[in-house]
């Protein structure tokens, strides 16, 4: 009888389950490493863009473009962070209808907090890779990313088209 085939064997050269395969294991691994602090990886990912974004706040739109994300998902994870006292909503300066979320202190602090946790984890999975190859595999990974959401968006369009 032979050995039933291991998922290296099988999916070596195939994306989507690599890709499927990755994203679990770090999303589950990191999930771990931060349960102490109450929050989601998704949770900690919106810490992150907002802290790194534009300081007047960032549109759920944008947030769901930055995170791959849908409206209706976003709209209740920032609900939930809102309820926990990480982020305000405030409307734009400029256009009242539109609300910009922003970082509370306590926001901040959380992220601040477990910042090392992510960049330890990313340091210890990039640890396969030769130094010299980490920052070109991210490159890669990057550009496979930005087609696979060009993809999308034409896919998206297309359908819409033959609809109307």
């Amino acid at each position: 009888m032979a050995p039933a085939p291991t998922p290296s064997s099988t999916h070596r050269r195939r994306l989507a389950p690599l890709m499927r395969r990755t994203w679990y294991s770090i999303n589950q691994t990191f999930r771990r490493r931060i349960a102490h602090a109450k929050l989601t990886p998704d949770q900690f990912i919106v810490l992150r863009w907002l802290t790194e974004g534009d300081p007047r706040g960032t549109t759920v739109n944008e947030l769901c473009v930055l995170m791959s994300s849908d409206p209706n998902t976003m709209a209740v994870l920032i609900r939930r962070m809102k309820q926990m006292g990480l982020v305000t909503r405030h409307g734009d300066e400029t256009d009242g209808r539109i609300l910009r979320i922003r970082l509370t202190a306590k926001g901040r602090r959380a992220f601040a907090g477990l910042r090392h946790i992510a960049l330890d984890l990313q340091t210890e999975i990039l640890s396969v890779l030769p130094a010299g190859e980490r920052n070109e595999f991210l490159d890669s990974l990057e550009q496979v990313s930005e087609k696979c959401r060009a993809l999308l968006d034409a896919s998206l369009k297309n359908s819409q088209s033959c609809r109307g």
